[in-house]
């Protein structure tokens, strides 16, 4: 989960590595550092915390001068957040130097091997294991190439590892597996990083190093390799992403302008595949034929994935009539799934890269089940290793909390439930365009609910002292109450939990005490009376209510003290809408409580480790 980047060309290397990582410190902020070929040696500064502690260290009087170098900005694993134990990490002579993302499983049998070798150790990372065990292949095999071979052939976990050689001093040596990484050239420069919008500013011509490979960059040139030292022939591959997409464009947090992105969003997903009034799967890859043959789909994802999931089941059952179960990731690939060829594994990732969603498809695959990734990220591991793509159009995402992602997978969602229904037969054409048109008109819908996001604000002011908050909902509002929960919890550090509404009764209204908010989520027509009877339960307890409507619901007057109405729609992509204000009711939160909401603590963007 950190970020790592490199840089080797004309220009000076530091600005060039600063700006990547400034793009990159959603992966992780614990500690940051940078190591440049300058004057002659490699010269490392590091620093603990935020990033612009290392700009101030760097411009008190370390300048660092040189056209090459490797940086890293730290979300900590092994060893507590430290300058000793920040990247980069080097070997004894510091003649070799490197920065890593990923987690050495076997550090332990690897260290004590190189204590028997003579090799000492400052940090309590696992990264110097790595780069003292890369000098140790280097030291005997004398050639970089070697060296990460066997480096890769003798590791246990997951990297993304950049290494400077003295011996080279304008060149990169780098090395990935199950870790993101991209190399990116122009003329005469080459670029690495983990993710694309450390490198946007400066070319959208990238490569795609895969897995237990490893690659030489030079000036203007990368050359790959596998793990039999064969040189491997790759194709470039061209950025569409906006550059301006991974700024803050005028807003105060990119959270922020990520949630007034969603109705662009939206509506560039839906375009994907809605074609001629209905949904064209051949986009994605996906005959009728191939959709006739499935007879069951499992969803998998992490986090606000997971929850996106949780709506796709909903929608996708309802509308296909298809037996859909939908898990965690990290649960998927412990248990012995029931698979088969006519299964169809859903995997949800936004960066594509997360880790246990990774062991999840490829589980998924063994066992001979038919995979299709929703991920945004072009040529990322899922994308390439999933049979079916859908790629969502949400552009770069930087805050760590999801926002325009999620929305985007929702769609993803609606899509694919009404694609498979109409192949299935199950669509009378009335049906299928009234649904079609629903969907259409959600970017319209969400644009009216962000001009009215003033009461939220209000709100927010009123609830930022709160201990403890309840979510609930009943079918796809408990798919919502579940974000809903997460964003708040995640970027205020306020205790909050979900819970489908019937659960209430079984243990959790125990903890409703005098002030404790509960809001309940009333956008399903045919389950919003039983919610409701929920609230006013928990009220007579002392719950302070929020309540979240369509509008023209009366039924919440009078019963909450506060609520949010959001424009009626189809009830099954009303979670497009309610998500909307609980968004932004978390981000007025955690700004009302002077967080920091784009980098919240112990958190990043893309979970690449277990």
């Amino acid at each position: 989960m950190c970020g790592i980047v490199g840089y080797t060309g004309r220009k000076q290397a530091v600005p060039i590595l600063l700006n990547g990582l400034s793009k990159l410190e959603y992966r992780g902020y614990d500690s940051a550092g940078v190591a440049v070929r300058s004057n002659g040696r490699t010269e490392v500064v590091k620093a603990k915390g935020r990033l612009k502690v290392l700009k101030k260290k760097i411009g008190q009087g370390e300048a660092l001068v040189g056209t090459c170098g490797i940086g890293h900005t730290r979300w900590a694993t092994h060893g507590e957040p430290s300058e000793v134990n920040a990247h980069p990490h080097f070997n004894d002579e510091r003649t070799v130097f490197a920065v890593h993302n990923g987690i050495i499983e076997n550090y332990s049998e690897l260290k004590a091997k190189l204590i028997r070798k003579g090799y000492e150790f400052y940090s309590q990372t696992d990264t110097e294991i790595a780069v003292k065990l890369i000098d140790y292949y280097y030291k005997k095999w004398n050639n970089p190439i070697e060296a990460l071979v066997s480096f890769t052939l003798r590791v246990r976990g997951s990297y993304a590892i950049a290494v400077l050689f003295d011996d080279y001093p304008e060149e990169i040596y780098v090395a990935r597996k199950d870790s993101p990484m991209i190399i990116g050239v122009s003329e005469g420069e080459t670029y690495l990083a983990s993710d694309v919008p450390a490198i946007l500013k400066y070319t959208r011509k990238v490569y795609y190093i895969g897995n237990m490979e490893i690659a030489r960059l030079e000036k203007g040139r990368a050359t790959f390799y596998d793990v039999d030292r064969n040189e491997i022939q790759k194709e470039l591959t061209e950025i569409t992403w906006d550059a301006e997409a991974a700024e803050k464009g005028g807003f105060e947090h990119f959270m922020m302008k990520e949630i007034h992105e969603q109705p662009r969003v939206v509506k560039d997903t839906i375009g994907y595949l809605v074609r001629d009034g209905g949904v064209n799967l051949s986009e994605i890859g996906l005959s009728e034929e191939d959709v006739k043959k499935i007879n069951g789909v499992q969803i998998v994802g992490c986090g606000s994935a997971y929850h996106a999931g949780v709506v796709m089941q909903y929608v996708m059952e309802s509308l296909a009539r298809l037996p859909v179960r939908v898990e965690l990731a990290s649960e998927f690939r412990y248990r012995e799934p029931i698979l088969t060829e006519h299964t169809l594994v859903v995997v949800i990732s936004q960066s594509g890269e997360t880790a246990d969603t990774i062991a999840a498809l490829r589980e998924a695959k063994e066992r001979g089940a038919r995979t299709l990734a929703i991920v945004n990220v072009v040529g990322s591991t899922i994308a390439r290793e999933a049979d079916f793509v859908f790629y969502t159009k949400a552009g770069p995402e930087i805050s760590v909390a999801t926002t325009k992602a999620y929305s985007a997978q929702l769609i993803a969602g609606y899509l694919l439930s009404i694609g498979f229904a109409s192949a299935r037969g199950l669509l009378s054409r009335e049906r299928r365009d009234a649904l079609i048109a629903s969907l259409n008109k959600l970017p319209d819908q969400i644009a009216a609910l962000l001009k009215a996001k003033n009461s939220l604000q209000k709100f927010a002011t009123e609830i930022a002292g709160k201990k403890d908050i309840f979510f609930i909902g009943r079918g796809i509002d408990y798919a919502v109450s579940l974000e809903g929960s997460l964003k708040l919890k995640e970027i205020s550090y306020i205790h909050s939990e979900a819970y489908a509404a019937g659960e209430l009764k079984h243990g959790t209204i125990s903890l409703i005490e005098e002030g404790t908010l509960v809001v309940g989520i009333l956008t399903q027509e045919t389950l919003a009376e039983k919610t409701m009877s929920n609230m006013v339960e928990v009220a007579s307890r002392g719950a302070y209510l929020m309540a979240l409507a369509f509008e023209g619901d009366r039924s919440v007057e009078g019963k909450a003290r506060f609520v949010a109405f959001v424009p009626k729609t189809e009830p099954l992509f009303a979670a497009s809408l309610s998500v909307i204000p609980l968004q932004i009711l978390a981000y007025y939160v955690s700004v009302t409580k002077g967080l920091d909401v784009d980098k919240p603590r112990n958190l990043a963007k893309s979970v690449t480790v277990e």
